[in-house]
């Protein structure tokens, strides 16, 4: 083996590497005195939504040069702990203290009622909600009994009242499932299970001022209940579409029916 040959090629990789540190070292130091030092910052780890609660799964923490830290950003994740966005957050994105805030009246109800329309509670029970399968953002049309006759069953009908009416939430459950009634502290919020209103027994609807006005009328005037009939929530085809009566369901015999009550009205 040639030793000289040897020690020869063991110095000039030792002249390269540091060469190539020197190079790395330097263009290091330029980035630095160009940028700054590099320094932690959180950002989003997946697309975030707006009113969404953000928790550790959906940011993390990464190092980047301070001249590219975005005013009131976050060095930890703990910071955000319970916070929730107000405006949509895209995968990357820095978190910064205008876009998000503590669950109250701000992340209400209120704001994510479309400006023109207004919310309106109904009462319901497993028969009524679809066996109370619905839930915040499901669309449903709502169902109504006629009876302006005082009880002659002839003339009594069950109409379709509302279609395509958004659902907002279902009891304390709003559309992006932020439990915001009785909280007072980031960390009750915490101790929170998102699931414990899975059981409700109203269902607030967002109409516009009449629709709202319509069904607030038979709530009160008609004292019968209500049916949501829940739809696909592409299905934005409005049916046209009569009341159906006693005699719509009997079919043929609808006229032999109509022949009986009309004997029973002459004998009264």
């Amino acid at each position: 083996m040639n030793t000289r040959a040897f020690t020869l090629a063991l110095v000039i990789a030792g002249v390269a590497m540091f060469m190539v540190y020197t190079y790395i070292e330097d263009q290091k130091s330029g980035i630095i005195k160009r940028f700054g030092t590099e320094s932690s910052v959180v950002v989003a780890k997946v697309d975030i939504k707006e009113l969404e609660l953000i928790d550790d799964s959906k940011v993390m923490v990464k190092s980047v040069p301070q001249s590219f830290l975005s005013p009131g950003h976050f060095k930890s994740v703990r910071e955000l702990d319970n916070t929730v966005a107000t405006v949509p957050i895209l995968k990357g994105e820095q978190i910064t203290k205008p876009r998000v805030t503590y669950p109250g009246a701000s992340t209400g109800l209120a704001r994510q009622v479309s400006v023109g329309k207004r919310a309106i509670a109904v009462s319901v029970n497993e028969k009524i909600a679809v066996s109370k399968l619905l839930k915040p953002g499901d669309r449903v049309d709502v169902l109504a009994a006629i009876d302006y006759a005082a009880g002659d069953k002839a003339r009594q009908k069950i109409k379709t009242v509302l279609q395509d009416v958004l659902v907002l939430s279902t009891g304390l459950s709003m559309t992006n499932s932020i439990p915001l009634i009785g909280i007072k502290t980031p960390r009750e919020i915490k101790a929170m299970n998102l699931s414990t209103y899975s059981q409700y027994n109203t269902v607030t609807l967002e109409l516009d001022p009449f629709e709202a006005q319509k069904l607030a009328f038979i709530m009160t005037f008609t004292g019968r209940d209500l049916n949501l009939v829940l739809r696909n929530n592409n299905d934005k085809k409005l049916v046209r579409i009569q009341g159906t009566g006693f005699y719509d369901i009997l079919g043929s015999d609808a006229a032999a029916a109509k022949q009986y009550f009309q004997e029973q009205n002459k004998k009264n």
